[in-house]
């Protein structure tokens, strides 16, 4: 069972900026990314935490990276349409892809009494996989919104160029039973108003953990 998403849980939204979806940069000549719906999924799941009264974060990327365009100096490192964040939420600023490193987003965190992260955003095998990694390793309770998280295709050291859902797919598979239970969307909504007895908690790294469940809701 997952236990309703209360008052120790909190919305964390991962560099949801415009300039993630310019493709070319992040994939090359044939740039593509897996999920079109993952801006209406974050949209939806940041209006009902909203709605719940429950804690949201935000990190936005300022890269160092020549001609990256995830830089808040260029239109493109503005926040992606709908997902602007309101007044007294949490907002770290980070160069890196962690957003723990270099920020005070845990100590935010820790004062709102926060013990539960909802992850999710952009890139699904970059600085979401990195913060969720860390934020598993820190001792919290993480659940990777699986359906609400992107990426783009993907070359290995031999050069193949790899499509965005199997990036996608094998950095949600790594992370699921070790770092944090991989939901969806749907069911990360219908958390914050009831328990999910039809759901396992799949989190490892922890003293009373068994071998866990390996597949994803």
């Amino acid at each position: 069972m997952i236990a309703q998403f209360g008052p120790d849980t909190a919305l964390l939204l991962i560099d949801v900026q415009k300039g993630v979806h310019d493709l070319q940069h992040w994939g090359g000549r044939n740039g593509r990314m897996n999920n079109p719906e993952c801006d209406e999924r974050l949209r939806a799941l940041l209006g009902g935490f909203r709605a719940a009264g429950r804690r949201v974060a935000f990190t936005r990327h300022d890269s160092v990276e020549p001609g990256s365009p995830l830089k808040f100096a260029l239109p493109t490192g503005a926040q992606i349409d709908g997902l602007d964040p309101a007044p007294g939420e949490i907002v770290v600023e980070k160069s890196v892809n962690s957003g723990f490193i270099g920020t005070d987003l845990d100590a935010q965190l820790r004062s709102a009494g926060i013990t539960r992260l909802v992850i999710a955003g952009y890139f699904t095998n970059f600085c979401v996989e990195t913060t969720t990694r860390m934020a598993g390793n820190m001792g919290y309770d993480c659940y990777l919104v699986h359906d609400a998280c992107a990426t783009c295709n993907h070359a290995d050291l031999d050069g193949t160029d790899h499509d965005p859902e199997l990036v996608h797919a094998m950095s949600v598979g790594n992370l699921h039973g070790e770092f944090c239970t991989a939901i969806t969307a749907a069911d990360a909504r219908a958390l914050l108003g009831a328990d999910a007895p039809h759901l396992a908690r799949a989190q490892g790294n922890e003293p009373t953990s068994d071998i866990p469940a390996r597949r994803i809701a």
